[in-house]
């Protein structure tokens, strides 16, 4: 009789550890909860409606950095708003983001108002170890702009200078052409600039003809990323 109380016991404890052990390692519906939380908070992102960038590009606008319209699309507006942040001491990364629309007094929205600023997740890559390389651009230097274009009265303009020196025969039409490349690399070449046969902006200014607003935004933007590439 004793033996049997003492399996039934037995069989008991065991039954209850296994129980216990099988709670244990079961993830409560609170642990769910705070995963799904933490997911959430990683994937939301800050984002400007079309109406804050259209007015962050009328203020672009406003003080020469942009000359295009005011659509609410970023289109080439980002190298002037490089410009306007790193003229301001803000993170250049070619975006309204929050830091961006509160220097411009542009109004948050009550989502935007609870959300932080890509600044922070930009800041948080820096700290990566020193033998890890990002092909991504963070707070420790700019991006890349787009590269220098110029418009079609420009290249008239140049072609015609060129004609002026005796370095280019074709017409000032404003069309691309390999004799115009030739014409542009002699030029380079006479005057001391890099000989690139490309229209760029130091050719453009040497020969005296002026930049457009944006181009000057681009050429800023360009100096810009050059001295981060430096540091």
């Amino acid at each position: 009789m004793f033996k049997k109380v003492l399996l039934i016991i037995s069989v008991t404890v065991l039954f209850a550890a296994g129980i216990y052990a099988q709670e244990d390692s079961t993830p409560t519906k609170s642990d769910k909860s705070v995963a799904a939380s933490d997911t959430s908070t990683k994937s939301t992102a800050f984002r400007p409606t079309k109406d804050q960038i259209k007015k962050g590009q009328e203020i672009l606008k406003t003080q020469k950095l942009f000359d295009g319209e005011a659509t609410g699309i970023y289109g080439e507006s980002r190298p002037a708003i490089k410009a306007y942040q790193k003229a301001n001491g803000l993170e250049q990364n070619g975006k309204f983001d929050k830091a961006t629309l509160a220097k411009m007094n542009i109004a948050l929205t009550d989502k935007q108002k609870g959300i932080e600023s890509t600044s922070g997740s930009a800041s948080s890559k820096s700290k990566k170890p020193s033998g890890s390389t990002s092909s991504t651009s963070t707070s420790d230097g700019p991006k890349r702009p787009a590269p220098f274009r110029a418009n079609k009265d420009q290249i008239t303009a140049l072609q015609g200078k060129l004609k002026d020196a005796k370095l280019f025969t074709g017409e000032a039409n404003g069309e691309r052409s390999d004799e115009l490349k030739e014409a542009i690399k002699k030029y380079q070449d006479t005057h001391g600039l890099k000989t690139t046969g490309t229209i760029n902006a130091a050719t453009i200014e040497k020969m005296g003809i002026a930049l457009t607003d944006s181009q000057k935004a681009n050429v800023a933007a360009q100096k810009a990323f050059d001295s981060g590439k430096k540091d």
